[in-house]
């Protein structure tokens, strides 16, 4: 199933719906714009809460956690050492790690498990609307979780190009 999510969740204040393909409302993304972390609620069309996104305040890389009822179950992070390309990994709750891996300035990447399996995408391709990317899941992933995943790594993605453009002196724009 694919998804139109908003770009750039955390600059904007007001709380917005997730569709899938079809235009049908499927997740419902309510904004903490004003708590000390940047944080944000997912939840599904029936108002359970599917997931949790914090940003980690003290980490020696932007990191994010993926929480549900239960506790953090996925962390995500640029990876540590990336000379070639620019990847990010995430660590889940099982223990198990995905890498994420792909152009992630023009919006066009893949989540990958250790075993290869294509776990989701992210196109911006797939949706021709201002502002918005595709999420893809494949049948029997988690889809929450995926849209979380891509949200956290747009938004670490998107401080680190405003972190690098400061450091060339435009200001952060």
């Amino acid at each position: 199933m694919r998804y139109l999510v908003q770009e750039r969740i955390f600059s904007i204040t007001a709380d917005f719906w997730v569709e899938d393909e079809n235009g049908n409302r499927v997740f419902y993304v309510d904004g903490r714009a004003l708590s000390l972390r940047e944080t944000f609620e997912l939840r599904d069309a029936t108002g359970m809460l599917r997931a949790l996104i914090r940003k980690k305040m003290f980490a020696m890389r932007d990191t994010m956690n993926i929480e549900d009822a239960n506790g953090v179950i996925a962390t995500v992070r640029p990876a540590f050492f990336s000379p070639f390309k620019h990847r990010y990994e995430i660590d889940l709750a099982d223990g198990s790690r995905l890498e994420a891996v792909g152009d992630f300035r023009d919006k066009n990447w893949e989540m990958v498990g250790a075993d290869g399996r294509i776990v989701g995408r992210v196109s911006r391709q797939w949706f021709r609307i201002r502002d918005t990317y595709g999420v893809e899941a494949p049948p029997g992933e988690d889809d929450a979780l995926v849209i979380a995943i891509a949200v956290c790594i747009d938004r670490i993605h998107e401080d680190e190009e405003r972190g690098q453009h400061r450091d060339r002196g435009f200001g952060g724009f």
